[in-house]
């Protein structure tokens, strides 16, 4: 997995909880920390998570011997 998609991991994780957020609790953690969902940091976290989420998706179609070669392997 290369730094990028491990990037955009991390954002896809973070918006996710967010909506979790959103859905459980009408909570939402990203408008409160950034000024509202209308400011301009705002919506550039909102995008930059989008981003993250489509380049996850190249990830879905990846064929799983991909995905397990191309990550270090660690003996225990």
């Amino acid at each position: 997995m290369s730094g990028i998609q491990r990037i955009a991991l991390v954002l896809t994780i973070i918006g996710a909880i967010n909506w979790g957020l959103i859905g459980f609790f009408q909570f939402d953690l990203v408008a409160a920390i950034f000024g509202g969902q209308t400011s301009a940091f705002s919506r550039i976290i909102y995008g930059l998570v989008g981003i993250a989420g489509l380049i996850n998706l190249g990830l879905l179609f990846k064929p799983s011997a991909e995905v397990e070669r191309t990550e270090p392997r660690t003996e225990h």
